[in-house]
């Protein structure tokens, strides 16, 4: 249950390969400010027309990549998500498999997504210092037993604004999740059969080719 909640979460707050810059470089929004903004303005959308959202995962994903992917630093996720089998993996490769994963995460929760409303979600006042190029937005979802969950997202700054890159509930990183899983899999079966399962997933769940 908790790792389901983690990645709706992470979706309905989502959304390079450059290093950190440093905060008078960083434009647009910082990193409590930009996470309060999308999540509003994607919940505000759900609350309007949940329905339809729910009945109509494509709706539902061109909300999401309109709103929050611009925020989100799919690969660099993804690459960390990899680890070694980035270095070798081709540019189509790396391609497919950003694409694959993240559809295939929100094929699997998207009606969760369409699911989640603002009062199960608290914003927490922001600690940390920015000077570093590095930040954590500190958030709780509240499960339905009425359980607070601590869901923290980790932020870097970049040339082209701060952006979120992995999400951590109750103390587990889900880039680190996956990459022990996913790693584990392309060990064994190669990553072309891992790229093809998630673009499976992904069209099972109504998205992708």
């Amino acid at each position: 249950m908790r790792v389901k909640l983690a990645l709706v979460a992470a979706l309905a707050l989502m959304t390079g390969m450059a290093g950190a810059e440093t905060p008078a470089e960083v434009p647009g929004p910082a990193p409590q400010a930009l996470m309060e903004t999308a999540s509003a303005r994607v919940l505000n959308a759900l609350e309007a027309d949940r329905e339809t959202y729910r009945k109509d995962v494509r709706k539902l994903t061109n909300l999401v990549e309109t709103e929050l992917l611009p925020h989100f630093d799919t690969e660099y996720t993804a690459r960390l998500v990899l680890g070694k089998y980035w270095r070798d993996a081709s540019p189509s490769q790396r391609n497919r498999f950003i694409k694959a994963f993240y559809h295939s995460l929100l094929g699997k929760y998207g009606t969760a997504v369409a699911g989640f409303t603002s009062d199960r979600l608290k914003m927490l006042p922001f600690q940390g210092d920015l000077a570093s190029g590095r930040a954590t937005v500190r958030t709780e979802i509240q499960l339905s037993d009425g359980t607070m969950v601590p869901v923290n997202y980790s932020l870097r700054a970049t040339a082209s604004g701060w952006k979120a890159w992995d999400v951590t509930i109750e103390g587990i990183s889900y880039v680190k999740n996956f990459r022990n899983d996913i790693g584990a899999e392309v060990s064994q079966r190669g990553l072309d059969a891992v790229i093809a399962r998630l673009e499976a997933e992904a069209k099972a769940g109504g998205l992708g080719s």
